[in-house]
């Protein structure tokens, strides 16, 4: 599933629209935004392009050099004082932890050594290898008094992948209205964060597609200042004997969770959004009160492909 925010929108009185494609987090991202001039459009989308990156370089656990990498060198030995940004967005996790049951569970991390959905030759690991690794897993056993972080054992790592793209398209949109952009929307591989609507007083219209059918639109949703997230099972996948295997882990078991094919999740901020959708598909029909609760809008899509939600109102 993939959301695209609507194309071949022309320019609105003094201003005009500007479109900058890049590559980040894996995938293809762009800024849609209206200023007064080129070069006030290029200087803001550079800065929030420049943010997206740095959030990258800094949360990435494939970096030698990021804070995560430092973090998970540490574990089961040192405690380690980590920065502002990085402590409020632990505590984040943590909120999501405890909303989801612990299923949103940023310790999952230490499960990627059974688990490798880049390989060329997909492979099962073995039940006794996930075994081995659960108790590197859980929340509950992170030391965790901020600003001090200690993981109890070297096999524990931490992942902030669910969270951080998300992040950055908010960061994102927060430096373009510091630079007086009024009217903008990021696109980080599908996840979308809007603000200001388009100068004319219309929406930004974005499209949520079947997961199985990308050609098969499911809703356009329209977004003034908000954000729209999806989870999916085809963001990283194989399959192997005709079953999906996909890289949203259970903590509890270590396997695959299957409960659903998609969730997306409309809320003021993506960080939000993106957990939410994160956690209906760690949990399922599970989730629903949580999502009830919440009062953000979203769609399902079930491991049958049957559409529900209150998107579709």
């Amino acid at each position: 599933m993939t959301s695209e925010p609507s194309l071949g929108i022309s320019g609105t009185g003094a201003l005009a629209s500007y479109r900058f494609p890049f590559s980040a987090m894996a995938c293809s991202c762009e800024i849609l935004l209206f200023a007064a001039s080129a070069e006030e459009a290029e200087a803001a989308a550079k800065s929030a392009i420049e943010e997206v990156q740095r959030i990258e370089r800094k949360y990435s656990r494939y970096r030698e050099d990021s804070i995560l990498t430092s973090i998970n060198r540490r574990a089961g030995h040192d405690t380690i004082a980590v920065d502002g940004e990085t402590a409020a967005l632990i505590e984040f996790a943590q909120t999501a932890y405890t909303q989801s049951a612990g299923a949103f569970d940023i310790t999952s991390g230490a499960l990627r050594r059974a688990w490798d959905f880049h390989h060329p030759t997909p492979r099962l690991p073995s039940a006794q290898l996930i075994q081995s690794l659960l108790p590197r897993v859980g929340w509950n056993k992170v030391d965790w008094q901020r600003p001090r972080l200690k993981l109890p054992h070297p096999e524990c790592e931490i992942d902030l992948g669910g969270l951080g793209k998300e992040y950055a398209g908010d960061r994102a949109a927060v430096l373009l209205m510091h630079r007086g952009i009024r009217h903008g929307l990021i696109n980080l591989g599908g996840d979308v964060r809007a603000f200001g609507g388009q100068p004319d007083g219309a929406p930004w219209r974005v499209a949520i597609a079947h997961p199985r059918r990308p050609d098969h639109l499911l809703a356009s949703i329209a977004l003034r200042d908000g954000a729209l997230a999806t989870s999916g099972d085809y963001e990283r996948y194989f399959e192997i004997g005709g079953r999906r295997y996909n890289h949203l882990l259970d903590p509890s078991t270590g396997w695959p969770v299957e409960h659903l094919q998609a969730a997306s999740v409309v809320a003021p901020m993506a960080i939000v959004a993106g957990s939410l959708a994160t956690i209906a598909m760690l949990r399922g029909e599970a989730a629903l009160p949580l999502l009830k609760s919440s009062a953000e809008s979203y769609l399902l899509v079930d491991r049958e492909g049957k559409v529900s939600g209150n998107l579709l109102r």
